[in-house]
Order: structure tokens, then sequence, then C-alpha cells
């Protein structure tokens, strides 16, 4: 019988559990300059550099925050995602 791990590695992942293990603990408190979850007026100022400015930022860090964010095997995509659940969540 075949493995179904080839199926399960690129399986979409729940954003919001991947917020809750790698993001939360920053972005929900504000720790270190980080932009709050939900603060839309925060994200509206990152967000006008651009999506892909942000991915890159997450993915090699910028300022307090470490390279790849703590989400080690995350895809652009993901962040992508991240970033879009933390901009637009109430908070």
């Amino acid at each position: 019988m075949d493995s179904p791990l080839g199926a399960e590695a690129s399986a979409p992942r729940d954003t919001q559990v991947l917020y809750q293990r790698t993001c939360f603990s920053c972005h929900n408190s504000g720790i270190n300059g980080a932009p709050r979850t939900g603060d839309q007026a925060a994200w509206a100022v990152r967000l006008e550099k651009g999506m892909y400015t942000l991915v890159d930022n997450a993915r090699n860090g910028y300022r307090a925050m470490p390279p790849r964010g703590l989400c080690f095997d995350c895809s652009d995509e993901e962040y992508a995602a991240l970033i879009r659940l933390m901009a637009e969540q109430s908070p």
C-alpha cells in the first residue's frame, strides 16, 4: 500500500492553526513593535509596501522579527495568508 505522506505533505495547512503556532506570541501582544493582529491602521501602512515585501520580510527577518518568523517550514503562500489573516482579523 502506498504511503499517503506525499498527499499530506502537499495538503494546504490551516492558516489559523499556523498563526496560533507561529505568529500569536508576538502579534497578539505587539511585543517588540510587532503590528498587532487586527490593528488595521498598523497593517495598512505595511500593506502599502506590497505583499512581496512583507513576505520577504517574514522570510528573511525584519528589525526584531526573526527570519522565517518562527514558521520555519512556511511557504511564501502561507506567509501571505498569515499576513492577510493578521491584517484583516478582528481584535
